[in-house]
């Protein structure tokens, strides 16, 4: 994490301006301007908090909506008047409702894994919004132990279909599998990058 003393606000009247990118997928999310405050409130609170020059006063990314941006590092550029902030958001980053203020489709390198990630926002919109159609906020809202069920279920249908059934079968039924694993790390509060990052660490030992 950067020391704050390092960066360059006089240059712009004490304001830099902070990209925020999705830890996970590369996304960038949106763009805000920090202040010293700001900065120095973002590292204690361990959530994204800017300035807001329309209102003139610090204010935290999801204060309203809860759709908070959980911090995870801070860095400046070679001129140390620009800030990038990786997070990982808690629903869409926009006020909109959007996944990004640039809009839904993710403005990085596309990759059929970093779905997974914009699926797991779609999932954390799902369960905060609570749709009267949505398949998902109707799961959570059984709460986790019928969560942990369906994915026992699809646990045991992956792998009769991996045993006996075909290619097709295999992945659809992996596919439900994910979905309901997503569902089920958000029902307990958790993230798919967790579980990437103990994979990770498995990997250096």
């Amino acid at each position: 994490m950067i020391d704050t003393s390092s960066i360059d606000f006089d240059k712009g009247d004490g304001l830099v301006p902070a990209i925020v990118q999705d830890a996970a997928t590369g996304a960038v999310l949106m763009l805000g301007y920090m202040n010293r405050g700001a900065l120095e409130e973002t590292r204690k609170r361990g959530r994204a908090v800017f300035w807001s020059r329309s209102r003139q006063r610090l204010w935290e990314k999801g204060e309203t909506s809860g759709h908070t941006l959980d911090l995870v590092d801070i860095a400046h550029d070679c001129d140390s008047d620009t800030l990038l902030v990786t997070v990982r958001p808690r629903g869409p980053a926009c006020h909109n409702g959007t996944l990004t203020c640039f809009g839904d489709e993710p403005r990085a390198a596309a990759t059929s894994i970093a779905f997974l990630a914009r699926l797991e926002g779609i999932i954390a919109q799902r369960a905060s919004d609570k749709p009267e159609a949505s398949y998902t906020a109707k799961l959570l809202a059984k709460g986790t132990h019928k969560v942990a069920q369906k994915v026992g279920e699809e646990g045991v249908e992956t792998a009769l279909a991996g045993a006996s059934e075909s290619d097709d079968k295999l992945i659809e039924e992996s596919a439900d599998l994910v979905f309901h694993l997503l569902v089920l790390l958000k029902a307990r509060g958790l993230c798919l990058s967790q579980v990437v990052d103990k994979l990770a660490a498995r990997h250096r030992e």
